[in-house]
């Protein structure tokens, strides 16, 4: 049975990410931060919808401790794949951001994913086959005004995934990053909707992206047929910005 934890999975995209892998005959730990209820109702969902398929809510806050961590990973049956879906921001000015906050970012976004790959790359090297992928950003490419940290932490993830791959290529493992563009997803709500039609009329594609246009490229990636595909960043952002 293949299993994948994906991380942030009460988010937009992180749900959308659990359906796409539950028809695809993925077992799958569904973490949240915080909303553990609506982890158990999305893995009550799934259970009902794939039967042969185990769905099991998991939860850990990123800013806990490395010993925490180290006890999380140790606590969790094998996986063939990792998916980072999370994602925290605050739209500011540098200047006007207090120094925790930005710790915070930094820690949620790039520290604890980074940590959480050393963690799990022994049990994911005793697989046939594994796969890890993050979720990164347009921004980690095209760094956005009143989001730089945020942006910091994207391209982070682009470099870091990029060197990892290639450490660890000859095992079997692939390191990727999916970098969406805007999304349709409640991470959005703080916007107005005359902003977010201005967004979409810089879009190419002329549409925000679904959770769905997202989910698919992680479950390509995570196939076993990918295996040539590491170290690389895909945009999926209707051509804005790219």
């Amino acid at each position: 049975m293949k299993r994948a934890i994906i991380f942030g999975a009460t988010g937009g995209i992180g749900e959308g990410i659990c359906h796409e892998l539950a028809k695809n005959g993925w077992s799958l730990y569904v973490h949240c931060s915080q909303n553990w209820k609506t982890a158990v109702n999305l893995c009550q969902k799934l259970m009902k919808k794939y039967p042969n398929q185990d769905f099991m809510p998991t939860k850990l806050d990123f800013l806990a401790s490395d010993e925490v961590l180290k006890e999380y990973v140790n606590n969790l049956l094998p996986v063939n794949a990792v998916v980072f879906a999370h994602g925290i921001t605050d739209y500011d000015f540098l200047g006007s951001q207090s120094l925790e906050t930005i710790q915070k970012i930094i820690q949620v976004n790039l520290t604890a994913s980074i940590k959480l790959t050393r963690l799990f790359e022994n049990t994911l090297m005793g697989q046939e086959y594994s796969r890890i992928v993050f979720l990164g950003s347009v921004y980690g490419a095209q760094g956005s005004a009143m989001e730089s940290v945020y942006s910091a932490t994207k391209a982070g993830l682009t470099r870091f995934s990029q060197a990892y791959a290639r450490e660890v290529a000859s095992t079997g493992m692939t390191v990727n990053v999916i970098a969406p563009g805007a999304v349709d997803t409640p991470m959005n709500a703080m916007f107005s909707d005359e902003v977010m039609q201005e967004v979409v009329n810089e879009i190419p594609a002329n549409r925000l992206a679904k959770s769905k246009d997202i989910a698919y490229w992680v479950n390509t990636l995570l196939n076993k047929n990918s295996g040539y595909a590491t170290g690389q960043t895909i945009y999926v952002s209707g051509g804005w910005l790219i």
